[in-house]
């Protein structure tokens, strides 16, 4: 009896220390985890914190949905803007507009109104389309044409593309302007 005391108190050393160094250990790796160090152009040590988890922001505009009571032609009008258009606003967004909606033939003739703010009388009066009560420019079905006014300004328009809004540029939010309507073909 008296050989295995030994052993016992040999192991229960060992096994102490082993968790002593199991802890020493998992405190380096978290803090290590927690902390990147680096030397900058200077030479001094410097550190940064290590994200783990990333949150992404929840999508804060989905995508538009494709409305089958919208005209097969103003889907091609849309489609037709983005091909057209720039990365930045060249200041003809009612041009381009309407050289879409035309080459879709969502219109018959080219409209003549020279003002972006004047389009939604011009659509509803001369071109058969119709007013949504849409009022948050999000919710606007792919193809419906948006028109902006303004107190001394043109105006803006754009059409509703899947994943955005477009004219003479492309852009993923709408236009700050206060927005006259909402207009689409039936």
């Amino acid at each position: 009896m008296p050989k295995s005391v030994p052993h016992i108190c040999l192991s229960a050393i060992a096994c102490a220390f082993l968790a002593a160094s199991g802890v020493h250990a998992a405190s380096l790796n978290s803090s290590s985890k927690s902390q990147f160090s680096f030397r900058d152009t200077a030479g001094k040590t410097q550190s940064a914190p290590i994200v783990s988890k990333y949150y992404p922001r929840k999508i804060q505009s989905p995508l538009a949905k494709v409305d089958r009571s919208v005209g097969p032609k103003l889907l091609r009008a849309a489609s037709i803007a983005q091909e057209r258009a720039h990365a930045h606003s060249r200041e003809r967004c009612w041009r381009y507009v309407k050289k879409a909606l035309f080459a879709a033939g969502a219109v018959n003739s080219y409209p003549q109104t020279p003002y972006a703010k004047q389009a939604a009388q011009e659509l509803v009066s001369s071109y058969g389309f119709k007013k949504l009560s849409v009022r948050d420019p999000f919710q606007a079905p792919v193809g419906s044409v948006l028109v902006y006014g303004g107190n001394k300004a043109a105006g803006h328009v754009e059409i509703r593309t899947k994943d955005g809004f477009v004219s003479d540029f492309k852009s993923k939010i709408p236009s700050p302007r206060p927005l006259i309507g909402v207009f689409t073909k039936l």
